[in-house]
């Protein structure tokens, strides 16, 4: 298989697993969203402690000791990730699939505003229609919500301002998940051992097969991660801009045709609304894209960088 078709494999599996993960969560009733998050913590630290371990990769947390400003660095990337995966699994958990997918085909949009707000980018003619398109999408939302959706801007922002800190500490994937999965580790620590002395904790009093879902939740966190990463190194950055709209489209499909989420006109004219800035910003990408391509030196492409994706 070549490398190309070996990237796509990839960043098909990861999105599909991401697309689907709503119903996964939805699996863990009677759980709570925080003793779901607690879970996904711990045991996304079991299993790529294992990982690394096996494939004797475990050198870069001695290196990593030494770089206090990196250290502080990941804390702040895990606070981040820990309010993304705590509203998401809240948002699955109450029955509003509809608005996390919101978040996440919102969130290109966002990370374009944080680069210019943070790091001074500048944004081309068409990145700012784009953004203007979505901003007057989110006021149509509000306006069928009756509020903001705050749930889809919460995830927005959070994984917006995740990919930005992972972008300046530029970690591998693996080695960064469970450093910062590590720093949330006594807080969800914590947090069971007080349900369990409260008698509230649900790990092995529903049921075997729900027990078991709680604990694949650290291979159901790690592996699609695992999975865009060997993507990332394999396929154009433009390439997976495009391919990662389809996590969100499933979820949701997911929330209207499988959980039966109500889509009323409204927020149909919101959604398209967010699609028509999405497709002005993906073709002006590609075109700036193509651009630099043709300007390279020898007409050779410019070097694909990697990118993080984490639901």
């Amino acid at each position: 298989m070549t490398p190309a078709r070996l990237g796509y494999l990839y960043a098909v599996t990861a999105y599909l697993a991401w697309g689907f993960f709503p119903l996964y969560l939805r699996l863990l009733r009677p759980t709570g969203p925080i003793e779901v998050l607690a879970h996904r913590i711990f045991w996304s630290v079991v299993v790529v402690a294992l990982l690394l371990a096996v494939l004797r990769r475990m050198t870069v947390l001695r290196d990593l000791l030494r770089r206090p400003r990196t250290l502080a660095g990941i804390t702040l990337a895990a606070a981040l990730i820990a309010v993304n995966w705590g509203v998401y699994t809240y948002g699955v958990d109450s029955g509003q699939v509809v608005e996390t997918a919101l978040g996440y085909f919102v969130n290109p949009l966002m990370s374009v505003l944080l680069g210019v707000g943070l790091l001074g980018e500048r944004m081309r003619p068409a990145q700012w229609a784009a953004v203007g398109v979505g901003g007057l999408a989110v006021a149509v939302l509000a306006v069928d919500y009756g509020r903001l959706p705050y749930l889809a801007l919460i995830l927005a922002v959070s994984f917006g301002g995740y990919g930005l800190v992972k972008k300046q500490l530029g970690l591998p994937a693996a080695e960064g998940l469970l450093i910062e999965s590590a720093a949330l580790l006594l807080p969800a620590v914590g947090y069971l051992a007080w349900l369990w002395s409260t008698d509230g904790l649900t790990f092995g009093r529903v049921s075997a097969g729900h027990t078991t879902l709680l604990v694949l939740l650290g291979a159901a966190t790690a592996v699609p991660l695992l999975c865009f990463a060997g993507a990332a190194n394999r396929l154009p950055l433009t390439t997976l801009g495009m391919l990662q709209y389809l996590a969100p489209t499933i979820q949701l499909g997911c929330g209207v045709l499988i959980l039966h989420e109500p889509m009323p006109p409204a927020r149909l004219a919101g959604f398209a609304l967010v699609w028509a800035a999405l497709v002005v910003f993906t073709v002006d990408a590609l075109r700036h894209a193509r651009r630099r391509a043709a300007t390279a030196p020898d007409g050779a492409a410019p070097a694909p960088r990697s990118a993080q994706r984490t639901s």
